[in-house]
């Protein structure tokens, strides 16, 4: 990736994670736009009456929410790529939190649709069988370093199991584990000026209780092929693009049980001269993100098919 030369966009896509989702998320592109009937009914039926009707519960249900999720994201971006076409624009990485990086690989051509759907089903519910009868805490850390709170991670090893589940922007971390060590580690950052807010999430996900999840999906992956990309997609394992002596289906594998180093993505397509991006996804979490990250880059969200409407002027500010 090099750096932006003559003034000429260049673009970033991201596309959003679990956590983002939203009863009725799809349903004006699913009467709207034929592209993403296709995609989204390669869904069970099951599945599409839980993302169009179903509760906030069933839909949060990570087996539930991934494959809905990827096919939301394959679906929007059958859309946006007609935009982008017809502009001639072709993005410059993509780039997913957590689940959302199957969408971004999608949109590189690493899986074809139907590929990616399987893929996140496996994982999916791998993830919440590896979170079954797990007693756990997942909390946002706000307004604290980096650095301290590594250090309050280390010092809570005594009182449990804790990990570092995501870097997602400055000021804002991703703290998991064992009720005891997440509790002295919020007393920790409370006492340094920061607070932290609990979340209701379906496992604690991106840290080593997720390894069992990550043989099955080891194993999943082993059976597909993979295609070559055709730009570069950043990945959560490293913040960056894969290297050539770096194996993807590995890469893939430590994501579930490693860290999410996102703001690391975010700084790195800043400094690849990318400054416009286009998040895909319900909520502008990840807009956010790049906000408090990169003040330079202008983004925006496409959610509602009415959102379509404004890339087009996106594309051209100058």
């Amino acid at each position: 990736m090099g750096v932006s030369t003559g003034g000429i966009m260049k673009l970033g896509i991201l596309f959003a994670g679990q956590g983002s989702q939203t009863v009725g998320m799809g349903e004006d592109f699913y009467m709207r736009s034929e592209s993403f009937r296709e995609v989204f009914d390669l869904l069970p039926l099951e599945k599409r009456k839980i993302a169009f009707e179903g509760s906030e519960e069933e839909l949060s249900r990570t087996e539930n929410t991934q494959p809905i999720m990827v096919a939301f994201g394959i679906g929007v971006l059958s859309e946006l790529n007609k935009i982008l076409e017809a502009k001639g624009i072709k993005p410059e990485a993509a780039a997913g939190l957590s689940l959302g990086e199957y969408t971004a690989l999608y949109s590189a051509g690493v899986f074809d649709a139907e590929t990616a759907l399987w893929l996140v089903t496996v994982r999916g519910e791998a993830m919440a069988e590896a979170a079954s009868g797990t007693d756990f805490s997942m909390a946002a850390a706000l307004n604290v370093s980096r650095e301290a709170l590594e250090a309050f991670v280390e010092e809570a090893s005594e009182a449990g199991k804790a990990y570092i589940a995501n870097y997602n922007c400055p000021g804002q971390t991703v703290i998991a584990g064992e009720l005891p060590a997440i509790e002295r580690i919020s007393e920790s950052i409370k006492k340094a000026g920061g607070r932290t807010i609990a979340l209701s999430v379906g496992g604690p996900f991106h840290t080593p209780f997720m390894e069992p999840a990550g043989e099955k999906l080891k194993a999943a992956l082993e059976k597909i092929c993979l295609g070559e990309m055709r730009f570069p997609v950043l990945l959560n394992a490293v913040g960056r693009e894969k290297r050539e002596d770096e194996d993807l289906r590995s890469l893939l594998v430590r994501q579930i049980s490693g860290s999410v180093y996102f703001q690391d993505i975010i700084e790195t397509m800043e400094s690849s001269g990318i400054d416009r991006i286009i998040e895909i996804g319900p909520g502008k979490a990840l807009s956010g993100f790049v906000r408090k990250t990169a003040k330079n880059i202008r983004v925006m969200n496409i959610e509602k098919y009415e959102d379509l409407i404004k890339v087009g002027d996106f594309l051209e500010e100058k």
